[in-house]
């Protein structure tokens, strides 16, 4: 599954730009005062100035084989956030391991290295290791509900989990991450999730707003 475009809401805009082009060095697409964007691999991030916004949390898919390179990339930059007590996530049911750290709205951002990928990139790690947004988290208190309507814009497979707290669904190179707030807290900060905005375009074009999800046009 592709996520070709995100745009997220934030009460800081220049500081939210500062951090995602000169903290983690994205390239800047286009930029005014009430808008941004920037490059994530082959998609594009987008943070739109608001009065109100909630956490969020999304993935970003790096080479499959460099996550110590990208831990200490990081480090270089920003604070890692701690994974039960680990700098590294180990996610060996999804032959996978990541990285965390909060951006200036502390929305929870996840560099992930999936092998199953097998995305080889033997440089030193930078940029060019950035491969695509590859998790959105979409937070509620009925997966079910969120799943089936899902499933009526295209079919969608379930990856792991369950509906009862944390489901997620898509496949390695693109998941939404769906989480009942009432039952589960986020991974690994353990902070209450609430409901963010946010707008999706790739194979899934749909916003969600108000904890519903607005079908758009592609």
């Amino acid at each position: 599954m592709k996520i070709s475009e995100l745009t997220l809401f934030t009460t800081k805009l220049e500081a939210q730009q500062e951090f995602y082009t000169q903290v983690l060095e994205l390239p800047l697409i286009a930029a005014n005062a009430k808008s941004f964007s920037v490059k994530v691999g082959v998609s594009s991030l987008t943070f739109v100035k608001s009065t109100q916004a909630n956490p969020a949390h999304f993935a970003i898919n790096i080479s499959s084989y460099k996550i110590q390179q990208a831990l200490q990339w990081i480090q270089q930059r920003t604070d890692i956030l701690l994974c039960e007590g680990k700098q590294v996530a180990d996610f060996s049911n999804w032959n996978a391991e990541a990285v965390y750290f909060y951006d200036c709205d502390k929305n929870i951002v996840e560099f992930i290295a999936r092998k199953d990928l097998d995305i080889i990139n033997t440089n030193p790690f930078s940029v060019a290791d950035i491969v695509s947004i590859s998790e959105m988290g979409i937070v509620s208190q009925d997966n079910k509900a969120v799943y089936d309507q899902l499933q009526t814009m295209r079919p969608i497979e379930i990856y792991d989990g369950n509906f009862e707290r944390f489901c997620a669904v898509g496949n390695a190179e693109g998941l939404f991450i769906l989480v009942n707030n009432a039952k589960k807290k986020w991974f690994p900060t353990l902070e209450e999730a609430h409901v963010a905005d946010f707008h999706v375009k790739g194979d899934y074009n749909f916003a969600f707003l108000n904890g519903k999800i607005v079908p758009e046009k592609e």
